[in-house]
């Protein structure tokens, strides 16, 4: 063989750890696959028995076991357990099936794992930042463990999925996203950080239960809450100038206000306004190519008018401007719902994010309404007749029958997004929805669904989960050196997330997925990683760099599940 086709040698890490110090630090240790070479250099004999396994053998018997329990719940537990003691053997075995593996690490399963985070809970991970921390978040940072972290997800446990809040049992999302961030964006486990910051609950099951692991307060609220999260942000900013800060399940308005607050001043983004924007928007841009109308045409209701809904109505309108319409037109084109009824202007208790997309007082007045002060979701489809319905607000089953009539009779497919989670949550069962159009409907959901049959065919339920976005949104920032996150380049993501969609240049629309199954959001992430850190040199927020040294980059930055040959650290 030319000494050019020789295969590249496997590359050796230095570790500082020794024996049971190793053995516990779950980034490093491979358990009993430790070789006899290593076993010598860093003490580890009589810590391990005697037989040395490989990271496959590993695997298959940690599936083994796996697949004997009896539901995904008790999986769920099982591989949590694993990677807070192994994170090499746990990804190694999520990679196996992506398809089979997300839903047990995250959603649906992420949600219950939540509600009984405290009962589950075994042993410390990632950090949990108490509002009684004031003054000495900058030194619980400084810990040296925490040098090489890129990407922090945060959250204060207020607003979980569709469940609410949850304090500090909410620490079960910022691990669960950083774990997709590996499996499908390939970070490297020892890069992450998952903070849990904890300002109490106003959740009294919690308060009252004697399992519960974090502070027993009502939740702080106002200057002293701010005050807080501004020390957190200031500690973060001087620990790691170019850290990826992922917020994640604020509560209210806390979300819009902290974004707005600090998106100027560092690498920051809320996923739940700005990833599910943009897997909406790219599963929107491939509806059209499958026969939605086209986005100069959408009318859009969003029922849950919360960070998620304003941050998607945001996002498309920007898109349609990009199009060419004019701002006014575009926010115009939406009409979103909360526990008020239609957001129009002049309403009490309107939000910062509603207010660009309220619609004017009077829109109603020739409407046949029962309470013109309360303009429900059914009195808004009956008179706009939307091209396109997205569901934010966590109410299982609000989208009737009746209430998704007026979409079945329209001459385009219609497009009906229920992305609410868990599944008690959203807002209308696949099945119905297209049973209720005659199959027109081009649907989506948050969590997994599987394929609907209908009149002998297979209908595949496309999953509009952030985990098409965010995982690449982390690569970029950590291969591009992106400082600063932008609408842009959520705009990007999006088109290049539809680029990959199933349903361009098919003829058999109506059975075609809007999205890249599951098993291919590794290409998704860098498809989606190319196109952020483009848009990043383009706006001046990330350095030039020629296609060829991204590419180089993108391949640098992407952690793979294997065992290391271990060198012992220089002193």
């Amino acid at each position: 063989m030319p000494a050019s086709a020789q295969p590249s040698p496997i590359p050796s890490r230095k570790v500082g750890l020794n024996g049971r110090d190793l053995l516990e630090c779950p980034v490093l240790n491979k358990d009993n696959a430790f070789d006899a070479r290593e076993r010598d250099l860093f003490g580890l004999h009589g810590l391990l028995p005697q037989h040395v396994t490989t990271l496959p053998q590993q695997v298959a018997r940690a599936t083994r076991r796996l697949e004997a329990l009896p539901d995904n719940f008790s999986r769920h537990v099982a591989l949590r357990e694993i990677q807070d003691r192994n994170e090499t053997l746990f990804h190694a075995i999520v990679a196996q099936s992506l398809e089979d593996y997300l839903p047990i690490i995250y959603t649906p399963c992420i949600g219950r794992a939540c509600q009984q985070f405290s009962q589950i809970w075994t042993r410390p991970r990632g950090l949990f930042l108490n509002y009684g921390d004031r003054g000495r978040i900058a030194d619980i940072l400084s810990d040296p463990r925490w040098d090489d972290v890129r990407v922090i997800v945060a959250s204060d446990g207020g607003s979980i999925l569709g469940i609410g809040d949850q304090g500090a049992n909410g620490m079960g999302i910022p691990i669960g996203k950083l774990a997709l961030y590996t499996a499908c964006g390939g970070l490297d486990p020892a890069c992450a950080l998952p903070i849990l910051l904890d300002v109490g609950t106003d959740n009294e099951a919690l308060l009252h239960d004697p399992d519960y692991i974090g502070w027993r307060h009502r939740r702080v609220r106002g200057a002293e809450y701010d005050a807080f999260i501004a020390e957190f942000v200031a500690a973060v900013q001087a620990r790691w100038p170019r850290i990826a800060l992922h917020w994640e399940d604020l509560a209210g308005e806390d979300a819009l206000r902290i974004l707005d607050q600090y998106r100027g001043r560092m690498c920051t983004y809320n996923d739940d306004i700005q990833g599910t924007a943009g897997v909406t928007a790219g599963a929107l841009l491939a509806a059209i190519r499958a026969g939605a109308a086209p986005l100069r045409q959408q009318r859009i209701v969003i029922f849950g008018a919360g960070g998620a809904g304003c941050g998607i109505a945001d996002l498309l309108s920007r898109m349609m401007v990009a199009e060419g319409m004019d701002p006014q037109e575009a926010r115009g084109r939406f009409f979103m719902i909360d526990v008020h009824g239609l957001v129009r202007h002049g309403m009490e208790e309107i939000t910062r994010g509603q207010e660009p997309f309220a619609q004017p007082r009077d829109i109603a007045a020739t409407w046949d309404v029962h309470d013109p002060a309360h303009v429900s979701l059914a009195e808004v489809m009956a008179h706009v007749r939307p091209t396109m319905l997205i569901g934010t607000s966590g109410q299982g089953g609000a989208f009737t029958r009746e209430i998704i009539a007026p979409m079945a009779r329209m001459p385009q497919r219609p497009v009906i997004f229920a992305l609410s989670n868990p599944t008690a949550n959203i807002e209308a069962m696949p099945e119905d929805l297209l049973s209720w159009t005659d199959g027109r409907a081009i649907i989506g959901t948050g969590g997994p669904f599987a394929p609907v049959v209908l009149d002998g065919r297979e209908r595949p339920v496309d999953q509009i989960n952030n985990s098409y976005v965010f995982p690449g949104v982390g690569l970029a920032v950590v291969a591009g050196g992106i400082t600063r996150m932008t609408d842009g380049m959520f705009l990007a993501a999006a088109r290049a997330l539809a680029d990959l969609s199933p349903a361009a240049g098919t003829e058999d629309m109506a059975s075609a997925a809007l999205l890249p199954p599951v098993s291919e959001l590794p290409r998704a992430a860098i498809a989606v990683a190319r196109a952020v850190i483009g848009q990043g040199q383009a706006e001046g927020v990330a350095p030039p760099a020629t296609a060829e040294d991204i590419e180089a980059a993108l391949e640098r930055a992407i952690w793979t599940a294997r065992y290391l040959p271990y060198e012992k650290a220089d002193c």
